[in-house]
């Protein structure tokens, strides 16, 4: 698929995207060959790839969830402005 200029410069304006005249075509060159190389990766046979969710199959270290410093609710809330069964209370500010 190839893209014309008119259409690099529908998409700039459905996206608000300013685009001056001299780059259009460069965009549209761009966008074509961004366009080809998805039309290429469509057409290869992926039927007998396992879909991985890391090419590495790489598994995350985990750490305990385990608290490391100690609560501290009372003094903070102590120096709050305005505080209500443990929640700090801030002015509306949606009419």
């Amino acid at each position: 698929m190839s893209l014309k200029t008119e259409d690099v410069k529908n998409i700039a304006h459905l996206a608000r995207l300013a685009i001056s005249e001299n780059a259009v075509n460069d965009y549209a060159r761009d966008l074509s060959n961004i366009l080809h190389l998805v039309e290429q990766m469509n057409q290869v046979n992926t039927d007998d790839v396992q879909p991985m969710a890391h090419p590495m199959d790489a598994q995350q270290r985990l750490r305990d969830d385990v608290a490391t410093e100690p609560n501290q609710r009372e003094k903070f809330q102590s120096i709050a402005p305005d505080v209500e069964n443990g929640l700090y209370r801030v002015p509306k500010v949606i009419e």
